[in-house]
C-alpha cells in the first residue's frame, strides 16, 4: 500500500510511518511540545484526511496528530483485525510508541467509541477525551432514516456486506464514492472546500487495488453495531473514565442522531456537552474553527492553561 498521498501545503502535516505490529501510517501535524498533544480518531471509512481543516489549527497550539486505524487509509490491515476492540490496542501501541505522553483524545463516529474503549482501559495516558459525534447507544427516541438504517443492515449480513462492498468499489467511481459520503454525512456537502473533496478522491484511488480492505471495514462495522448495542456496557465504560470528557455532536447528524448523544450526555452529568446547531455527522470538516475553539475553551477549564499562558 502506498505510504503517502499528496499533502496540501496548507495542511503543513508530514506523512510517516511507525512500526506497531506492522506499519501505521499517521500525518504530524507538527506544534509545540510541552502540553498533552492532541490525537485525533477517524471513523468508520474515515482516515488522516479527515482531519486536514482542524488539524494545523490545534497543532499551532500543541503536538497534533492524526494516525489511520487498521484497514483505514493508509495502514493496510495485513493480520490485523479491523473491529473497535483491535484498533483500540492499536491506539494504545501508537500512544506508547510516538508520543510516548499522556495526550487529548479527539474522537469521530467509530473513533470516538475506540478511544472512549482505550480511555477506560488506559486512563494513565489520556489527560483529556474530546468526542466529535461518538458512535453510542441508539435512543429509542431517534427517528428512523432508512438511508441509514439499509446501509448499516447490508454490513451486517455476511456474505451480503462482501458482495454489496464489492460492487460498490468496483462500479463507481471514486469520486462519487467521495460525493456520496459527504452527502449521507454532511447537510451541507457543497461547502466542502476542494482541498478536502480532492485529497480524499485521491486517497480513495490509492487504495482501490489494496487487499484486505473489505474485510477490515466490515469487522469494523459489525464490531461497532456489536459494541453500540450493549447499552449498559457503553454506560459502564463512560461511568469508569475520570478524565475530563467534552462531547460536542451535529443537531444534523443522520448517521448517530442527535436524541442519542442527549440521552448518552444524561447518563454523563459530568461531561461538558454542547449542541451544533445545522451541524451533522463530520463537525471537524463542516465548522474546523468552532470546533478547536470549543475545545480550547474546554482545555482551558477541565485541564488548565498551555505552558505559554502559565
Amino acid at each position: 500500500m502506498p505510504t503517502s498521498t499528496t499533502i496540501p501545503a496548507g495542511w503543513k502535516a508530514v506523512s510517516r510511518v511507525a512500526d506497531i505490529d506492522g506499519d501505521v501510517h499517521y500525518l504530524d501535524f507538527g506544534g509545540r511540545d510541552g502540553d498533552p498533544p492532541f490525537v485525533l480518531v477517524h471513523g468508520l471509512g474515515g482516515a488522516h484526511v479527515n482531519w486536514g481543516l482542524l488539524g494545523p489549527l490545534l497543532a499551532t497550539h500543541t503536538r497534533t496528530y492524526a494516525p489511520d486505524l487498521a484497514g483505514f487509509g493508509l495502514t493496510h490491515p495485513g493480520t490485523r483485525s479491523g473491529t473497535v476492540q483491535a484498533n483500540a490496542a492499536l491506539l494504545d501501541g501508537f500512544l506508547r510508541t510516538v508520543t510516548g505522553t499522556p495526550v487529548i483524545l479527539v474522537g469521530n463516529s467509530m473513533g470516538g467509541m475506540i478511544s472512549l474503549i482505550h480511555a477506560a482501559a488506559h486512563p494513565e495516558s489520556v489527560a483529556g477525551l474530546v468526542l466529535l459525534d461518538p458512535a453510542v447507544p441508539r435512543s429509542r427516541a431517534t427517528p428512523t432514516d432508512w438511508q441509514v438504517v439499509t446501509t448499516f443492515a447490508r454490513y451486517a449480513i455476511p456474505g451480503l456486506g462482501e458482495r454489496f462492498l464489492r460492487r460498490r468499489r468496483l462500479a463507481t467511481p471514486a469520486a462519487q464514492l467521495v460525493a456520496d459520503t459527504y452527502a449521507l454525512c454532511c447537510p451541507r456537502p457543497e461547502d466542502i472546500p476542494g482541498e478536502m473533496v480532492d485529497a480524499a478522491v485521491a486517497l480513495v484511488e490509492a487504495r482501490a487495488t489494496e487487499p484486505g480492505l473489505d474485510r477490515a471495514y466490515l469487522q469494523a462495522a459489525r464490531s461497532l453495531l456489536r459494541f453500540g448495542s450493549r447499552s449498559r456496557a457503553y454506560y459502564a465504560l463512560m461511568a469508569a473514565l475520570p478524565m475530563p470528557v467534552l462531547l460536542l455532536h451535529g443537531d444534523r447528524d443522520r448517521l448517530i442522531p442527535i436524541e442519542s448523544a442527549r440521552e448518552v450526555a444524561a447518563h454523563a452529568p459530568r461531561w461538558s456537552f454542547e449542541e451544533l446547531p445545522g451541524i451533522g455527522h463530520l463537525p471537524m470538516i463542516e465548522v474546523p474553527g468552532l470546533v478547536e475553539d470549543r475545545i480550547l475553551a474546554w482545555r482551558a477549564g477541565a485541564i488548565g492553561a498551555p505552558s505559554t499562558d502559565r
